[in-house]
């Protein structure tokens, strides 16, 4: 459990982990707070895009579309390893997830499967969307999967949180996919690692 870093202690964390930034307009006060509350955040989730090409799945990332409004995550991370951020405060990026999850992320324990949807996930997760198709065929370029670990290492580094502080979007919600095309349990064997 923690307050939020600030917009500027975000930034720091990522570049620090050695991740290459990208600043999409101003991102550190575009977002849906008016909407509800950003904290206590607990977690990172990690998604995917079902999107092609990276200028336009940054546009979509921060507009948003018709019925969910943008920003959509903090921040974007594209196959070439790039993080653009867009956004930073509540996001529409988790939505309702079940509540048995969370209180497994806050003790950093195994995860029970997700069979509810019943908890706001906006206030408690930092949220990345990263640039796939996620039909399961769409590859991950080695260079965009180092930068997602480095991404949530960064953050689980700055609360003190362990790997199991990352989690997927099909792992907080009935019925998602993604990210599809790697597992959670590399992803986070990887942050483990670089956490040591």
């Amino acid at each position: 459990m923690a307050s939020p870093m600030s917009a500027e202690d975000f930034l720091a964390a990522l570049r620090r982990e050695g991740l290459r930034v990208v600043e999409v307009g101003d991102w550190r006060h575009h977002n849906r707070n008016h909407k509800g509350p950003w904290g206590e955040v607990h977690g990172v989730m990690i998604h995917h895009t079902v999107t092609s090409g990276t200028d336009l799945t940054v546009q979509i990332c921060r507009d948003g579309f018709e019925g969910l409004p943008g920003p959509l995550c903090h921040g974007v991370i594209a196959k070439d390893g790039g993080v653009h951020l867009v956004g930073y405060g509540r996001a529409n990026h988790a939505g309702l997830g079940d509540d048995d999850v969370l209180r497994a992320v806050i003790a950093e324990k195994a995860l029970p499967p997700a069979n509810e949807a019943n908890t706001d996930g906006n206030r408690h997760f930092y949220g990345f969307e990263c640039e796939n198709l996620g039909d399961g065929q769409d590859p991950w370029p080695a260079a965009q999967l180092e930068a997602i670990e480095r991404a949530a290492a960064a953050i689980c580094r700055h609360h003190g949180w362990t790997e199991r502080s990352v989690i997927g979007h099909l792992e907080w919600q009935p019925g998602k996919t993604d990210p599809r095309g790697f597992t959670m349990a590399s992803m986070r064997a990887r942050i483990h690692e670089r956490l040591k």
